[in-house]
């Protein structure tokens, strides 16, 4: 065990379930008190936290494949940061581990639900984004589920975000025809095309997707990695050729509204073209994650794989980055230092 440990830590707590868009007043910042780690555990200083869209899913209070946040607890996610006690085998103080529980200052932890990670293969926040849990979402999307095959043409929606940005570099390392994007602004569709090496991009606000992805992928396109959902899904089914696949991601058009959505008006495409759309979870592939982390932390030592962060400082900010990244704000991965 280590020397004087803090008293309280500073943790964002879920008060009310949000009905559309989140608000302030559902979310409370406060002050709980820390203890030595029990046995089997340890406490950790986070270092950063990572906010992502599908914690808008956990705010609500329906069955899903992971549980609601409780209401008057601490909400959970991605963090990384230092051991300051242990009370566990093969943790020691002064490691730094990847576990669940962010949106804090401080984390007890079971240390079996820690991984040691090392600072100096690759920046800590990485472990958040790029070799983490949103790196392996875009490999193993893109290679397992969506089938990816030297010589397709790909399309990503969302791509400026975490995923997107990598699923586009991954395709171009491994043999795409070529690579589309769609962003929120011309300036994400400008760092697409120059800084990660897409073949083209576009902005969806300046027109209708379908047009302006026929334009840019005037052959079609054999895989879809949807982030996006709504119009983009639809665009992609008239866009995709004949057996084309589409990984389903996420669909953060959809995640705030309170009427439902519009489905794809052209799912009969589906059968003449015989088309293959399969939804994800990053959890079903956590035996890639050898395999991810060696290839990836390769791309990232040469230079081939580029990867974007917003960092926001200080748990104060944690509500307002979390609307940020729901808004688009984010270029690459969205997380909250706390320095």
């Amino acid at each position: 065990m280590s020397a004087a440990l803090p008293t309280s830590s500073r943790e964002w707590h879920l008060v009310a379930r949000p009905h559309g868009w989140p608000k302030a007043e559902d979310f409370a910042l406060r002050e709980a008190p820390v203890a030595a780690p029990g046995e089997g555990r340890i406490l950790v200083r986070n270092l950063y936290f990572s906010v992502d869209p599908y914690m808008r899913g956990r705010m609500n209070d329906v069955k899903s494949y992971t549980p609601p946040f409780k209401l008057d607890h601490p909400m959970e996610g991605g963090a990384v940061g230092e051991v300051i006690a242990s009370n566990a085998e093969g943790i020691a103080v002064g490691d730094h581990v990847l576990h669940g529980l962010g949106w804090r200052e401080y984390a007890d932890v079971p240390a079996r639900h820690a991984v040691k990670v090392d600072p100096d293969l690759a920046p800590l926040s990485a472990y958040l984004g790029v070799l983490g849990m949103t790196g392996l979402t875009a490999y193993a999307g893109l290679f397992d589920v969506a089938s990816f095959k030297e010589g397709d043409a790909v399309f990503v929606s969302g791509a400026a975000g975490a995923v997107g940005s990598q699923v586009g570099q991954m395709a171009k390392l491994k043999g795409a025809s070529r690579v589309i994007g769609s962003a929120g602004s011309d300036e994400k569709v400008k760092l697409l095309v120059e800084e990660y090496g897409f073949d083209a991009a576009f902005n969806y606000k300046n027109g209708p997707v379908a047009e302006q992805l026929r334009e840019a992928a005037p052959d079609g396109i054999d895989v879809y990695f949807d982030n996006v959902g709504g119009e983009h899904l639809e665009a992609a089914i008239s866009s995709l050729n004949v057996r084309g696949r589409a990984t389903i991601c996420g669909m953060i058009a959809q995640y705030n509204a309170t009427e439902p959505t519009p489905g794809p008006r052209n799912l009969a495409l589906v059968i003449g073209k015989r088309l293959r759309l399969q939804g994800m979870l990053v959890g079903d592939h956590a035996a890639l994650q050898p395999q991810f982390v060696q290839e990836v932390a390769a791309w990232l030592a040469s230079g081939e794989l580029k990867y974007g962060e917003t960092v926001v400082e200080g748990i104060e900010k944690g509500f307002d980055t979390f609307l940020g990244l729901m808004r688009g704000e984010n270029t690459g991965k969205m997380v909250v230092s706390l320095g």
